[in-house]
């Protein structure tokens, strides 16, 4: 560092005339290009002779709290799911128009788990609201889950699956399940606890091959392709 560099938001609070908290909006919200990169650090130093562009469309506000759908390719853990979140990795059918920012990836929580070696809806979040709602109301929210299963269901199989079943010593709420072909069958189950599938299948003579969650509420993953993400929009509810 040089003595005569300054930090970014005194230099833009300078040069557009504005507040010095108008000037960490700016460039938090990603408005702001130095030298022709935008620079989302207010603490970043820059010398004079730097050349500073403010976006036309530029708003002096915080940023919002992000919250993502991510495809989660199965044999992935959450922390390394994380990594896809990338640029290259927005769905093209992201509608949201939100801004893709680096501090969108900051304190991201899991509040909606999968296993390591389920695929599917995985929801990150910043908002705390979307954290309290899918952990406070777990219990009222319904995840649909489609396992392609190997084996044979013993008689009735069907009919015990849609029964409260006891696992790890309590008794769950009864799911619903279904045959989808032959050797798929769909869950519809509220707060799913780790393992209960696999558990589920034992029960009734079948192996689990492969677990994929679709829907967390009333989102559902729709076109996500594996490694896929993409903003939950302000209106969407869980």
């Amino acid at each position: 560092m040089t003595e005569d560099t300054v930090r970014l938001a005194k230099r833009v609070a300078e040069h557009f005339h504005c507040s010095r908290a108008d000037a960490t909006h700016y460039i938090e919200g990603g408005w702001v290009k130095v030298d022709g990169n935008i620079i989302e650090e207010p603490g970043f130093r820059v010398r004079p002779q730097a050349q500073l562009e403010l976006q036309p469309d530029a708003v002096a506000e915080p940023a919002q709290a992000a919250t993502f759908l991510l495809h989660k390719p199965s044999g992935m853990d959450a922390a390394d799911a994380v990594q896809l979140v990338t640029p290259d990795n927005r769905s093209a059918d992201d509608r949201s128009g939100f801004r893709f920012l680096k501090r969108h990836l900051a304190d991201l929580s899991n509040p909606a788990p999968l296993e390591t070696e389920a695929s599917g809806l995985l929801v990150l979040t910043q908002d705390w609201r979307v954290k309290r709602k899918l952990t406070e109301d777990a219990s009222r929210i319904e995840h649909e889950i489609i396992v392609d299963v190997a084996g044979a269901m013993i008689p009735e199989g069907l009919a015990q699956l849609n029964r409260s079943l006891i696992f790890q010593g309590k008794a769950l709420p009864p799911m619903k399940v279904s045959w989808q072909n032959e050797a798929r069958l769909r869950f519809a189950v509220m707060a799913p606890p780790s393992g209960l599938i696999a558990h589920a299948c034992a029960l009734v003579g079948l192996t689990p091959r492969a677990v994929r969650r679709i829907r967390l509420g009333r989102l559902p993953m729709a076109g996500l392709q594996p490694g896929q993400w993409r903003y939950v929009q302000d209106y969407e509810r869980f």
